[in-house]
């Protein structure tokens, strides 16, 4: 029969073994400069402004010539 005295190794839980990987794995990111992140945000932002005008220009051509074909 097992001795039920021995000390049994507790394995933590799944919310407490997540926590601790993604806290270790965040600890061996390299993190970007505030200039870095800066520059990055910037090119971020135009770039959708970009493909936000493309977008709106592609609408509005097909727009009209949808509108001149069925009319």
């Amino acid at each position: 029969m097992p001795d039920k005295n021995k000390s049994i190794e507790k394995k933590p839980n799944g919310i407490t073994r997540w926590w601790r990987e993604t806290t270790g794995e965040l600890r061996k990111v390299t993190w970007p400069t505030p200039n870095e992140a800066w520059h990055l945000t910037r090119v971020v932002i135009i770039t959708m402004i970009m493909m936000s005008a493309i977008l709106g220009l592609l609408d509005f051509v097909f727009t009209r010539l949808i509108t001149l074909i069925l009319s």
